[in-house]
């Protein structure tokens, strides 16, 4: 046989077997969480086509085109997530001070005449055709950020929780982006990095008292946002219309209304892609971005919109196993933010089709089109892979 191995573990194991020997990368990525991301992109490329096939306004005369633009940020978001997993979470540990520096930079951009208005919030950057969200990004800057601060002296073996003065530190440098991107104003983003700097915080083993004053001091800052006037017109309109869909459904509750018409109308299994009536009349507005669940709701069903939850669930799962799987306080507390900030994002996303959350303008992670965002989760899904590929074996 001349030294052939069919187990491939002779010393001339072919190529297959080195990709998938033990201590290979490909054996070691969290498979079960990756299957569930692609999926999600693939059912939310056929929901983007659906949304936008008819919309003459923004494809012209090529029904392909957000459907070929979708792909295209998906390919991206792929090849920053193999990257990201090629440079480790650990060597990207030592760049968050740049990383840093670059995020709160370009958020600071998009207050000078670079920035843009879309869907009433100035949160964008016009660069010459290219549309950029920085917030999204700095989901990322921040969950790294205070992560290096917070374990610094844990990982290194000379404290057991983070003490108070490192706490301030991290809290400080999450603060100053969120007061930068609630300047735009973009609420819906100020929400999600909120629920971030907590997911990171009781990760940490930070104080309790840190997490009781922090929502205590979120409880007022919303309330003094609110009496301020700190808020635009519409986005008080909003909250107004989800403590009171009544109030004017063809105004401000038009879009919730619509959307539980959508999805409430899909019953079991749906219309067909493509035969949703509300999604064909262009009734609900947004439908490839913010409200793309209502496109899976009216033309794919409950069983097809319960599959998308299902397949949120399984990341939202596989993420805790690598967050609890990890032997590191960095490792930790960045698996920790990342899982705040799908979770909630999602949930409002989802909340806010379904009426039970206010209308934020937040994309459906892996499924709503856009590219920065879906650069930044999959980014996010690139770190997560990294921690469970650079943990010990026998964790």
């Amino acid at each position: 046989m001349g030294g052939f191995s069919v187990s491939g573990y002779g010393p001339e194991r072919t190529t297959m077997s080195k990709l998938f020997a033990r201590d290979s990368i490909a054996r070691r990525l969290d498979w079960p969480m990756l299957l569930a991301t692609l999926a999600l992109s693939v059912i939310g490329s056929a929901l983007v086509y659906s949304a936008t096939r008819n919309r003459t306004e923004l494809v012209g005369d090529d029904p392909y085109a957000y459907l070929l633009k979708h792909l295209l940020n998906i390919g991206i978001g792929i090849g920053l997530m193999i990257g990201t997993v090629w440079l480790g979470h650990r060597t990207l540990r030592t760049a968050v001070p740049i990383l840093y520096g670059v995020s709160v930079f370009l958020v600071l951009l998009v207050l000078t005449p670079l920035g843009t208005t879309i869907n009433g919030a100035h949160a964008w950057l016009d660069l010459g055709g290219l549309s950029l969200q920085p917030s999204e990004f700095v989901k990322v800057t921040i969950i790294l950020g205070m992560a290096m601060l917070l374990a610094a002296r844990v990982d290194a073996g000379d404290r057991e929780y983070p003490d108070h003065r490192t706490v301030v530190q991290a809290l400080g440098l999450a603060a100053v982006p969120i007061m930068i991107t609630m300047l735009m104003p973009d609420l819906g983003s100020v929400m999600v990095m909120a629920m971030i700097v907590l997911g990171v915080l009781l990760a940490s083993g930070a104080s309790n008292r840190w997490i009781l004053g922090l929502l205590g001091t979120g409880a007022a800052g919303a309330l003094a946002i609110w009496q301020l006037g700190v808020l635009d017109d519409y986005q008080i309109a909003r909250f107004a219309a989800f403590a009171n869909p009544a109030l004017d459904p063809s105004g401000v509750g038009y879009n919730t209304n619509q959307a539980r018409i959508a999805i409430g109308s899909g019953g079991l299994t749906g219309s067909g892609l493509g035969n949703g009536s509300q999604t064909t009349g262009q009734f609900v507005p947004e439908q490839q971005t913010d409200f793309i669940f209502t496109v899976a709701g009216e033309e794919l069903g409950f069983l097809g919109a319960g599959l998308i939850i299902l397949l949120l669930g399984v990341v939202l799962w596989r993420a805790c196993r690598i967050a609890r799987g990890t032997t590191e306080l960095y490792g930790t507390i960045v698996a920790a933010g990342i899982i705040a900030w799908f979770a909630f994002q999602a949930f409002e996303n989802i909340g806010m089709c379904l009426g039970i959350m206010p209308v934020a303008g937040l994309p459906l992670p892996f499924v709503s089109y856009g590219g920065t965002s879906m650069f930044a989760v999959w980014i996010a899904i690139g770190l997560l892979q990294s921690i469970r590929v650079q943990r010990p074996m026998s964790a």
